[in-house]
């Protein structure tokens, strides 16, 4: 549980001192990302040399959802925390959104210039457009790559690499603006919250 959660959403230090920032590109970045309020569209993950699938949302702020197709796998965060949730083990996985990547692309205000986000490198090409970056202060924990489509400007692709140099790719395809998801759409349903002498409990 612990690895998919740092291949996912983890961070590793690949700062270099002379590596170029092109700054139209962070403001390009930061414009298309707090245009957003939600998007749902198809991702698809490659990491250990495995490729899984599934429906990726997210409704700013806070509010993420990842639902693998051909595993008990989920991952959600309500705007507070991250939950990794296993079905297939009724287990859960809890982390702060804020000590994620993924925290950053759904802040309510999004600032990759001043904030506590240290985009260290840019790259561009005649379709695309990469920012590189990691969190001030957990540089040593791992970097994102963040690739955006450039006319117009949209949400391509991520990669991470965490602190033992594993990296995921996540590509998204069909992502489109979505606002309207059910009222509990982002909270966990049903879980194990303990194992005790009379049984495991439960809530929903």
């Amino acid at each position: 549980m612990k690895k998919i959660i740092s291949l996912l959403f983890g961070l590793v230090l690949c700062f270099n001192a002379n590596a170029a920032v092109d700054k139209d590109l962070i403001v390009n970045a930061e414009k298309y990302l707090n245009s957003i309020t939600g998007l749902q569209g198809g991702f698809t993950q490659t990491a250990n040399g495995k490729t899984q699938t599934g429906i990726f949302s997210m409704l700013r702020p806070g509010r993420v959802r990842l639902d693998y197709k051909n595993a008990p796998i989920q991952l959600i965060s309500d705007g507070k925390d991250l939950y990794f949730y296993d079905k297939s083990l009724d287990q859960i996985t809890t982390v702060p959104l804020t000590s994620t990547p993924a925290g950053i692309l759904v802040r309510k205000k999004i600032d990759l210039q001043n904030a506590d986000i240290n985009v260290y490198e840019t790259d561009s090409d005649k379709n695309t457009f990469t920012l590189k970056m990691n969190l001030k202060g957990q540089e040593g924990l791992g970097h994102m790559d963040v690739v955006f489509d450039k006319k117009p400007v949209k949400l391509k692709s991520w990669s991470v690499v965490d602190a033992t140099s594993a990296k995921t790719d996540v590509a998204f395809n069909d992502l489109k603006t979505k606002t309207d998801f059910g009222k509990n759409y982002f909270q966990l349903s049903r879980h194990k919250t303990a194992s005790t002498n009379d049984g495991d409990d439960f809530y929903d």
